[in-house]
């Protein structure tokens, strides 16, 4: 089971209540309710912890900007961008010392982005606290995606 945390002075068991910080799991990935749209998108990115919260905005942005009209959502405690309801290109989420992004269908991406994962098709790629990304090749990644079938979960 995941160890939970909060920023509040709260119990820090559950979701987070009206007026309380968003309840942190191991890893200190935010605990959101599921919602589509900005919203709850906006909501996770606000709660990711130290410096994964600017880079959340700066790739939040990155996406809006490479495919206007992108729908968004929270799942299972991350956010989801994909063209229609349901049907998703990217992924991101908070571990301990890194973001990972999913582009599930990135092994057909060009180039796939370096990470491997235990599904053929999905590809990741990890952003560290220190590290300085080319956001063109991310962008291109992103537009690339955006082109796919999505997933539909």
């Amino acid at each position: 089971m995941a160890r939970k945390t909060t920023t509040t002075t709260g119990k820090g068991k559950g979701k987070a209540g009206a007026g309380e910080a968003p309840v942190l799991l191991s890893g200190g990935n935010p605990q959101i309710p599921k919602g589509y749209g900005d919203g709850p998108v906006q909501a996770y990115i606000a709660a990711m912890p130290g410096w994964k919260s600017d880079v959340g905005r700066r790739l939040d942005a990155l996406v809006e900007k490479t495919v206007p009209g992108v729908r968004k959502a929270v799942k299972w405690n991350s956010p989801f961008y994909g063209i229609a309801d349901d049907n998703w290109f990217l992924s991101l989420h908070c571990f301990a010392k890194y973001i990972k992004l999913a582009f599930f269908r990135g092994a057909a991406l060009d180039p796939p982005p370096p990470v491997a994962s235990k599904t053929a098709e999905t590809r990741y790629f990890h952003i560290h606290e220190d590290d300085t990304f080319d956001e063109a090749r991310l962008a291109e990644w992103i537009r690339q995606a955006s082109r796919l079938p999505g997933e539909r979960m």
